[in-house]
């Protein structure tokens, strides 16, 4: 509900005034002001409530896995359940999708093994990660990373403005004629840890490279915003072009810098 734009707020508060008697719609609000109004709308017009406080320590996550597996009719092991949370990320519905499917799968007991077999991946990729191993050149590990974070709710635009940004921000860099990091921060008004990242991202890269990478980064916005029919394929279509640009500028320098050329 707290994501609701205004089409959808306006239809879900007129779903209040004529609600179907045989749907049972469940709607999720994380507390915030945003759409606050609706929330009061809906319980003004007789809605049950459910408060879920939030769960933000470690400690409190692992109990909720725990009790998650327990519900399911298993238990857990006291290094599965780390495991299981370092592997899945923060999100409790997937910690209980993740429970109730390794209780189904092993019998009831679920220990690091089972856990280590089917949840080895990133459970905190996020468009940054991607960005990161794009601006190195990594065609592999940029695709990886891209799926995981797509399969774990990454939204399109996120992933395309930390594209966006770091393509800048290397070419940036790039383009003063100077290595100092303090320098650097001070010209470009960034903190000097995002530009000595900028640096080491920027390094095999020319700037014509730089400036076509932009031009992507540019049709990717304009892409993951509806202009493509889909975002995912936009996004790995962008990966890929980005990846192939600097390693088409590398060869291209290396070819300029062969003895009589």
């Amino acid at each position: 509900m707290h994501e609701a734009a205004g089409a959808l707020a306006d239809q879900l508060v007129s779903y209040t005034k004529d609600p179907d008697p045989e749907l049972t719609l469940v709607v999720v609000h994380n507390g915030g002001k945003r759409n606050e109004a609706l929330l009061k709308t809906f319980k003004a017009a007789g809605a049950a409530v459910d408060d879920c406080p939030r769960i933000s320590s470690a400690g409190d996550r692992i109990a909720f896995l725990r009790n998650e597996v327990r519900h399911a009719g298993g238990r857990i092991t006291p290094d599965a359940a780390t495991a299981l949370l370092e592997a899945v990320g923060n999100d409790l519905r997937n910690l209980s999708a993740a429970a109730s499917q390794l209780v189904s799968d092993f019998g009831g007991v679920v220990d690091a093994d089972a856990v280590a077999r089917f949840h080895r991946g990133q459970a905190e990729v996020t468009g940054f990660t991607v960005a990161e191993r794009v601006l190195v050149g990594d065609s592999a590990g940029s695709i990886e990373m891209l799926r995981w974070a797509l399969d774990r709710g990454v939204a399109h635009v996120l992933i395309a403005d930390a594209l966006a940004d770091g393509v800048r921000t290397a070419a940036r860099v790039a383009s003063l004629n100077t290595t100092n990091t303090g320098e650097l921060a001070r010209q470009l008004k960034l903190p000097p840890w995002k530009v000595k990242k900028a640096q080491s991202q920027a390094r095999g890269w020319t700037i014509d490279a730089l400036q076509q990478a932009i031009g992507v980064a540019a049709e990717l916005n304009a892409d993951v915003k509806g202009a493509a029919a889909s975002a995912d394929y936009a996004l790995e279509r962008a990966v890929r072009r980005i990846v192939a640009v600097r390693a088409a500028g590398v060869a291209g320098r290396g070819e300029r810098l062969r003895p009589g050329r």
